[in-house]
């Protein structure tokens, strides 16, 4: 059976972001504009199934690129299953943050349908009546009502995003800014596919006129 991987379109806007450097570990620093992998948690925060995944193909940066820092507090443990009590004022630190502001794009994504044969061992079998439309539609019909699992966000979640779906290019009244950036080797997205050795992927980022293409995971860019 052929599959239709249809791409669908995105517009993100937001006060604050964050999309933090892995580099940067003691003070948070944002990245120019949002990551593939942030783009990626959008969609997934408003549909997400085994059968599917999304694969982010083009982010357009639509308001000037601006910069806040704020100072905040931060818990520096994390609870385990050994430790589940966690007291703030023995671990609270004030760490530096610089963020963005203002921010608003177009993400645009292709809902990559996976055929049972290929997923996980515990979701092979699939329903009777499963295909892409089905999700296709499901996905569409959330997005259009603004409905998500859980509010997505732009980095780090105190960040909440709002979203909305565009269908056709009238939709499209912000025109991306006009700026050619070289972004620099970024973060691209984690590979979970062995749980005990999770790895971070990257990738060469250029935005030209407010445009960044995105490729695809399997190809050469993608640094592992």
């Amino acid at each position: 059976m052929d599959y239709f991987d249809k791409e669908y379109c995105l517009e993100v806007w937001g006060d604050m972001a964050c999309f933090t450097r892995p580099e940067l570990k003691v003070e948070r620093v944002s990245y120019d504009v949002i990551t593939p992998s942030a783009a990626r948690a959008i969609f997934d925060a408003i549909f997400w199934k085994p059968a599917i995944r999304w694969q982010v193909n083009k982010i357009e940066v639509l308001s000037p690129i601006k910069w806040t820092s704020i100072r905040r507090n931060e818990v520096g443990a994390v609870g385990t299953l050994q430790k589940e009590q966690i007291f703030i004022e023995d671990v609270r630190q004030q760490r530096n943050a610089l963020l963005l502001k203002d921010v608003h794009y177009r993400l645009y994504a292709t809902m990559v349908y996976i055929p049972p044969k290929a997923r996980k061992s515990e979701n092979r079998t699939g329903g009777p009546d499963e295909n892409p439309g089905k999700y296709q539609a499901m996905f569409e019909r959330r997005a259009s009502k603004g409905q998500c699992f859980n509010q997505p966000y732009l980095g780090t979640r105190e960040f909440s995003a709002s979203f909305k779906l565009i269908m056709n290019d009238a939709e499209k009244v912000v025109t991306p800014i006009n700026e050619d950036r070289d972004l620099g080797i970024m973060l691209y997205d984690m590979d979970f596919s062995n749980p005990n050795d999770i790895q971070a992927m990257f990738y060469r980022a250029y935005m030209k006129k407010g445009e960044i293409i995105v490729p695809p995971l399997d190809s050469e860019e993608v640094l592992r």
